[in-house]
């Protein structure tokens, strides 16, 4: 019924533009703040089309593509871990468009075939809740989230749906397995983190509301979206970068095939990815970003002043063994942690 419901509404959002518009539909996991703004402002300079959006996670949003494949009901697919956007250009899910600035990001955070390309750079980081949880307390590590002091106080959002959550929980599992040499260890890591964890939240929205309301006191979430929760919201959300090293996740952008309003879709590509926009969110959203060309000097000072270790993580055997994991993770760990301590 979820899956019939969510069909009909790209339906009804692909039925017409507004007054005659050429409608652009865009899945995207970055929230209401930075998608409404942008549609706002893009509209502003190309009245003749009308942005339609979808705000949903990332893992949900390949899912939706790849049923709407027959008959593709979006445009546009801006957001989510590269990993998921190599998965659907192998699947055939998208559409190769070089964009002005092809040569502006590194190799490995783009497609060799121009079917996606890296936006952003998220650290995953730590969150907590600074009300119940004074900075030196804070857990620093990953490993500080199975301490027993944090039993019943960590919300996790539910990984199945959200691509973030799925990359570093699959990080886990290849530094385990790396480890180890067996898939066994990294099952137990989450295992201890699943015995510690109150709840899974259904989407990034309830997660911020729980840590907020104080049902739980920490989590794991993107630096970004965490530092924007606190300037937009007011939210008393704090982090720590983990001192072992921190998953880098390469946040991309790509055109689906079959797009039926390619033209404009592209229009919108290059607005969002501009380097005054890129810029804009570096300011406004807190995103690194991927492009090597902007000057230093246009980007905020705390991008230069961040200090963090990104985990050595070899995404080749991730992007390979990533499904596999999940489904151990929901079949033999999501609320089985207890029971096996």
């Amino acid at each position: 019924m979820r899956l019939l419901s969510a069909v009909g509404m790209a339906f009804l959002l692909m039925g017409c533009g507004r007054s005659g518009r050429t409608p652009i539909v865009v899945y995207s996991p970055h929230g209401k703040e930075m998608l409404r703004l942008f549609e706002e402002r893009y509209e502003a300079v190309h009245p003749e089309h009308d942005v339609q959006w979808l705000d949903m996670g990332s893992q949900d949003a390949l899912d939706r593509i790849r049923t709407e494949r027959g008959n593709p009901q979006a445009d546009l697919w801006w957001g989510g871990p590269m990993l998921l956007f190599d998965r659907a250009e192998k699947e055939g899910l998208l559409d190769s468009y070089k964009p002005s600035w092809d040569s502006a990001v590194s190799p490995e955070a783009r497609s060799g075939e121009a079917f996606w390309y890296g936006t952003a750079l998220l650290p995953e980081v730590i969150m907590y809740n600074s009300r119940l949880v004074d900075s030196a307390e804070a857990p620093h590590d990953w490993d500080d989230l199975l301490l027993p002091r944090w039993k019943d106080r960590i919300i996790i959002r539910l990984p199945m749906a959200s691509g973030t959550m799925r990359m570093m929980f699959a990080a886990i599992m290849e530094r385990e397995l790396r480890r180890t040499g067996s898939t066994d260890a990294g099952l137990q890591w989450l295992r201890a983190l699943d015995a510690n964890t109150r709840s899974y939240a259904a989407d990034p929205t309830q997660l911020y509301l729980k840590i907020a309301r104080e049902e739980g006191a920490v989590s794991i979430w993107d630096l970004p979206d965490v530092v924007i929760q606190t300037h937009e919201h007011g939210y008393p959300f704090a982090y720590c970068i983990p001192a072992s090293g921190t998953p880098v996740i390469t946040d991309g952008i790509a055109m689906i095939k079959g797009s039926r309003h390619r033209a404009a879709a592209s229009s919108f590509y290059e607005y969002v990815t501009s380097i005054e926009n890129t810029v804009m969110q570096a300011d406004r959203f807190f995103r690194i970003p991927a492009r090597r060309d902007i000057p230093p000097a246009l980007l905020p000072a705390w991008i230069a002043n961040l200090r963090m270790k990104p985990m050595d993580i070899d995404w080749r055997k991730i992007s390979s063994r990533e499904q596999e994991w999940m489904h151990l993770w929901d079949e033999q760990v999501k609320g089985r942690g207890r029971s096996a301590q």
